[in-house]
């Protein structure tokens, strides 16, 4: 008996060492590779970093804020997260109901008695859950188009009684922006802080995310902030890859931040850095009970509707085997683990963040350009996250 104690002592030990070994020697070969696919595509600037349970195991950062090379990304650069945004409205707002605050089950019409559409009944039928899941039953991405055109939201909530479900609530996936927007109201009728303000007070200052904010105008009094590119055009080169095919090069133009996705700013209205995303991994990972606790992190974990689409996801397709959305979390099953992610994507910007609770594992990676490469060097990661660890429950002596 002594002997099996004495064992498990030593095998706790040497457990946490032999992981965190394994991912240092991987990182090494790693973070070459995506040097090397940053470049192959021309990308300005990004950073990624990988975090074991409560701890920074590596955080890399890649060329420059824009293409003048005059500034070099740092740990504390901010870039947009986009839809990753989506992470931080979903927590809020469920922290909020399990405080008794906000009821999930209740009508948006609620909160915004405006929202109306075609079918006479059928917007009182969407509840918060609903978007939180989005499974609203509305057609994907109902109006995206419409935060290009410069319509306030006033305007763009307004069309929506032209319209009519393809499904009852929490019979089908349609993935929303507008429509997730609408948490804002719901959540700053039901306390007397604004959206901005709350989730600083909630989640960004008590986690020491000292670089993340909300909105536009945030972003723009910033120092340290990357810029924007969108590809204007690819060349042929004369030179040629191991098959004999000639290479790119790929051109980027530098924009001025959109304020268009802003307007919703639970979709895609958060700031960050890549050392804040480090930080907002280990508390989901669970080390920040007091700021999130075990069971806030299983409810907006808990899959809510299945997303077949992303069973065909370009680089990911290959490594999942299911699929689900939470709240404002999406649920991968890869071959042995599961994966909690999310991705985003604004233009001239695109982020990656993702963890496994069985592994204690999480990576994050952000870029200032709109390049595929991103949903590439992710599922790489995670491809490769099983062979590196083993889960926690095999972490115990037989």
């Amino acid at each position: 008996m002594l002997f099996r104690i004495y064992y498990l002592l030593l095998l706790s030990l040497y457990i946490p060492c032999v992981a965190a070994d394994s991912l240092t020697a991987f990182n090494h070969k790693f973070s070459k590779h995506v040097a090397k696919q940053l470049e192959k595509y021309s990308i300005p600037g990004g950073a990624y970093v990988i975090v074991k349970n409560n701890k920074v195991v590596s955080l890399e950062t890649f060329g420059h804020t824009d293409k003048t090379k005059s500034k070099e990304i740092n740990s504390n650069t901010v870039f947009r997260l986009a839809s990753v945004s989506k992470t931080f409205a979903s927590t809020i707002t469920t922290m909020l109901a399990q405080e008794n605050v906000l009821n999930l089950s209740a009508p948006i019409t609620q909160y915004v008695p405006r929202f109306t559409l075609a079918k006479k009944g059928a917007a009182e039928k969407i509840q918060l859950k609903h978007i939180l899941s989005h499974s609203s039953g509305l057609m994907p991405n109902a109006y995206d188009n419409l935060l290009h055109e410069n319509w306030s939201m006033s305007k763009i909530i307004n069309r929506f009684d032209r319209i009519n479900p393809i499904c009852l609530p929490e019979q089908c996936y349609g993935y929303q922006n507008i429509t997730f927007g609408l948490l804002q109201p719901a959540i700053e009728a039901s306390q007397p802080h604004s959206y901005a303000a709350l989730l600083a007070q909630r989640l960004f200052s008590p986690l020491k995310m000292n670089d993340s904010s909300v909105g536009f105008t945030a972003f723009q009094q910033h120092q340290n902030t990357a810029k924007p590119h969108v590809l204007r055009k690819t060349i042929l080169t004369k030179q040629k890859d191991n098959r004999g095919k000639r290479l790119k090069q790929y051109i980027w133009r530098k924009v001025p931040v959109a304020p268009d996705f802003y307007k919703v700013a639970p979709s895609a209205g958060v700031n960050s850095s890549i050392s804040d995303l480090a930080q907002w991994l280990i508390a989901n990972l669970g080390h920040s009970p007091e700021v999130l606790s075990p069971a806030l992190l299983t409810e907006v974990t808990t899959p809510r509707i299945k997303t077949k689409k992303d069973l065909r996801r370009k680089y990911w397709r290959e490594h999942l085997t299911d699929a689900h959305y939470g709240y404002g979390w999406r649920i991968y099953q890869l071959q042995k683990q599961t994966i909690i992610y999310h991705s985003g994507w604004v233009e001239g910007f695109r982020a990656d963040i993702g963890y496994s609770p069985e592994l204690g594992l999480g990576f994050a990676m952000l870029i200032n350009a709109e390049a595929n490469v991103i949903n590439q060097v992710s599922s790489e990661f995670w491809a490769k996250a099983h062979e590196l660890l083993p889960p926690k429950s095999q972490t115990t002596a037989p």
